[in-house]
């Protein structure tokens, strides 16, 4: 539930804010994870971790002509999403330092082979079970510095983690090993966790009349090449790659504090999808690979307000919009990571437990978004009077503790 496959947010506080953090230094994760310039807004040191409970709620229908129509719904179950996140803030020196580390990208799909649902027939008929799964994870330290008494930069490296399943792996040529005339794809299970890396720069200007203004450029995660330890038809071993990266995130933000106990953010966020390796034009190669998922680029929109409603409790309340990055041209290729929710509403709050210990907990609800089109076969192309239809929502429910000193 985030903005093509990245979540909107790390960390329960920063959820629970829609992602907001371009300009509004919060928590220690959304800084570190939107802007580590804004770390130096900080009130103090902290250090905060939580984990989130994400179940998405997915629907698969096809039609193929003179077979038939049917629908499948899917299993894919809870994913669990750890943050950690520090910053220690030292007011008697212009460098503020910090360390993230959490979960920021993913997907799952699991949907059953049917006899009913044409496009999850047997191959090769169909593309029988579909199952893919996608979890990055990031380590990320982070630095600024106080340039002026308004203004200060930011720099993070990034290690990056991430781990790829997909059955059946359309994204590399099938084979024939049987002999029988009928090309089916091999699955990709199993894999290891791959690395990669990344960098984000960041400015942070506080006017000390209750407006801030943020901004950030993240480069693409460049992963190593994603293998998979497959087998041929008559199981004979093969070894399969994918180029597969994240995308170059550029973000501008504004935040107000000028109504008592009020903090307000907005953040604006584009993503490079369509220039990213793997999410390029969605065709078919001369051997019957698919050459990528046929991604639109992201452009979101995210506000968030939280209140100070009593010394004790904060409210939060949230909103994200994001563009679609599937159209009707390039439904078929994304049946298995169906990732068109555009509409995101984030609630939480902030209980203190003790003098510099609080307790977070955030809710949030993905609205259904679909995306439908023709089927798209290697040699045939779109099939007249053929469709599939895929439907997606969400929901998150994310709890942690915030350390002061």
């Amino acid at each position: 539930m985030g903005q093509g496959l990245v979540l909107q947010g790390v960390g329960t506080v920063n959820r629970a804010m829609a992602g907001v953090g371009t300009a509004l230094p919060v928590d220690a994760a959304g800084a570190i994870f939107r802007n580590p310039a804004t770390m130096t807004g900080m009130r103090c040191s902290e250090v905060t971790f939580g984990a989130e409970l994400l179940l998405q709620t997915e629907t698969l229908s096809s039609t193929f002509p003179a077979v038939g129509s049917g629908s499948t719904g899917a299993e894919p179950g809870a994913s669990v999403i750890p943050a950690v996140a520090l910053v220690e803030r030292d007011f008697r020196s212009p460098v503020t330092l910090g360390l993230g580390m959490y979960g920021v990208a993913g997907f799952k799909a699991n949907y059953p082979s049917s006899v009913t649902n044409p496009v999850l027939a047997a191959q090769p008929n169909g593309l029988g079970r579909v199952y893919a799964q996608l979890e990055v994870f990031e380590v990320a330290p982070a630095a600024a510095v106080e340039v002026t008494p308004h203004l200060s930069v930011g720099i993070s490296p990034i290690l990056a983690m991430g781990t790829l399943n997909a059955a059946p792996l359309f994204l590399v040529p099938p084979d024939n090993a049987n002999l029988d005339s009928s090309f089916t794809y091999p699955d990709g299970l199993g894999t290891r966790y791959h690395y990669g890396g990344a960098v984000q720069l960041g400015v942070f200007y506080d006017s000390h009349c209750n407006w801030t203004v943020g901004a950030s450029l993240k480069s693409p995660t460049w992963f190593e090449d994603f293998r998979f330890f497959a087998q041929d038809e008559v199981g004979n071993p093969r070894v399969d790659k994918l180029d597969v990266d994240m995308p170059l995130v550029a973000s501008l933000g504004f935040g107000y504090t000028g109504i008592r106990h009020v903090a307000w953010g907005l953040d604006l966020r584009y993503f490079d999808y369509k220039n990213t390796k793997g999410f390029g034009v969605a065709t078919y190669d001369a051997f019957g690979a698919a050459t990528g998922l046929g991604w639109d680029s992201v452009f979101s929109v995210s506000t968030a307000a939280q209140i100070q409603a009593t010394d004790r409790l904060i409210l939060r309340l949230g909103y994200t919009y994001q563009t679609n990055p599937i159209n009707a041209d390039t439904a078929f290729f994304n049946v298995a990571s169906p990732l068109v929710i555009g509409h995101i509403v984030s609630l939480g709050a902030t209980l203190d437990v003790s003098k510099n210990t609080s307790f977070n907990i955030a809710y949030l609800h993905g609205f259904e978004g679909e995306a439908s089109g023709p089927w798209n076969l290697p040699g045939f192309g779109e099939i007249p009077g053929s469709s599939v239809r895929s439907e997606v929502s969400a929901d998150a429910l994310s709890a942690g503790f915030t350390v002061h000193y």
